[in-house]
């Protein structure tokens, strides 16, 4: 159990950021790199309720395990295309903290020349690792399974 409700606690801003996620999820950012980036921050934040949620989600969008599985190592895999890898890198920089520089930048915009998509994509960086920054101090964690998908 969470150490605390956000939704309980602090209704109307927990409300603004679930509204900000949904206005992202239904903009001009491709799924599947939505879904990655967000696996990939909660990965190197270490936010397991996050990872869980998105690796789910992942799978049922029609991600492959085998691609999910290799995530973890995306810059030495040979499974993610230009687009995702220009992503996951800009995703990497950001959530470790790291200057985007005008190379890292430049393709971003080569992968992602629609300045629509790629703004949805700069904001879904910045509110995955802003939820990771809830998630984690606060101990969420994904429900107990039993069964098969305990395994």
């Amino acid at each position: 159990m969470a150490r605390m409700d956000l939704g309980t606690a602090a209704p109307e801003p927990y409300k603004a950021i679930v509204q900000a996620d949904g206005a992202i999820r239904i903009g001009p950012l491709d799924a599947t790199v939505r879904e990655l980036v967000k696996i990939r921050a909660s990965q190197l934040n270490g936010c397991v309720y996050c990872v869980d949620m998105h690796t789910r989600e992942a799978r049922r969008l029609g991600e492959s395990q085998d691609r999910l599985d290799q995530l973890p190592v995306w810059e030495e895999s040979e499974l993610f295309g230009g687009r995702e890898r220009a992503a996951l890198a800009y995703t990497d920089a950001v959530t470790r903290g790291q200057r985007v520089d005008d190379d890292l930048w430049r393709e971003l915009c080569e992968h992602f020349p629609d300045e629509a998509e790629r703004g949805h994509l700069v904001l879904q960086v910045a509110l995955i690792n802003a939820l990771n920054r809830l998630g984690v101090p606060l101990e969420m964690k994904p429900a107990p399974r039993t069964g098969a998908a305990a395994r």
